[in-house]
């Protein structure tokens, strides 16, 4: 792995959502989901900060001995919200951090061992920013628009990002696809090093992030690189309150 002493672990949360507000703060096992995040990722990175908007997310944090960083409200994505987040922690902590991890806080199941593996591609000069992907099982949807798909290269980066099945199986039945070919589900985990966080953000929004609504989109677009890794830990990301409850079920057995 990168030198641990040179990553930064962020968690972006904000209180405000359209489906599930308050999300960060739902109650999982008897713990806030964004505790169960935090307690994670702070096992693999020496410097791990919830980077918030919302006074209530802050307060919960810092009861449960969470570290916080205050950012603005006008950040429409959790990326802009970590290149703030980088800016503020290195010139309060007066480190030079060289890798930004950007750690969902709706993915309850996160597991050290995936942290671990997206900080290692930083080992490779050549990665600018790093994701993660799982195979989808043959009893999962992958027509279902809220788990994008990936496609990638021989080199390991991200060819292109879609919220439809791709490859497309020409002359398959779409019932049949998953017989001849393994869809890639994409894990909302990213990397990157500190300054290609600043850079990305600065972009405007592209053409095809805007038609797909997925901001990595835009990277690819503008011509950076997104080195991808496979895992086989399983994740479930809580989007809406239906989520909830399954990952209140699942957690009866993984959220030990």
């Amino acid at each position: 792995m990168a030198e641990s002493k040179n990553i930064l672990g962020l968690i972006p949360a904000r209180y405000a959502s359209t489906r599930f507000p308050g999300k960060p703060l739902a109650i999982i096992a008897g713990k806030p989901m964004i505790q169960w995040v935090y307690e994670r990722a702070s096992t693999v990175f020496n410097y791990c900060y919830v980077a918030t908007d919302d006074s209530r997310i802050a307060k919960v944090v810092e009861e449960f001995g969470g570290k916080v960083v205050m950012t603005s409200e006008r950040h429409k994505s959790g990326t802009d919200r970590c290149a703030e987040a980088l800016d503020i922690l290195q010139n309060s902590l007066n480190i030079e951090f060289n890798v930004v991890v950007n750690i969902q806080g709706d993915e309850p199941f996160i597991q050290p061992e995936q942290l671990k593996k997206v900080s290692e591609c930083f080992t490779d000069p050549g990665v600018e920013i790093a994701t993660l992907v799982k195979p989808f099982s043959h009893n999962e949807n992958i027509f279902n628009p809220n788990s994008p798909k990936v496609i990638v290269n021989i080199k390991g980066n991200a060819i292109y990002f879609s919220r439809s099945a791709i490859p497309h199986l020409r002359g398959k039945e779409p019932k049949e696809w998953q017989k001849y070919h393994t869809y890639l589900k994409h894990i909302g985990l990213y990397a990157y090093r500190a300054d290609i966080l600043r850079k990305i953000t600065r972009l405007p929004q592209s053409v095809l992030e805007k038609t797909e609504s997925l901001e990595q989109l835009r990277w690819i677009e503008n011509g950076y690189s997104i080195r991808v890794v496979e895992t086989n830990l399983e994740t479930l990301a809580v989007d809406t309150p239906e989520d909830l409850e399954k990952v209140k079920e699942l957690a009866k057995t993984k959220l030990a």
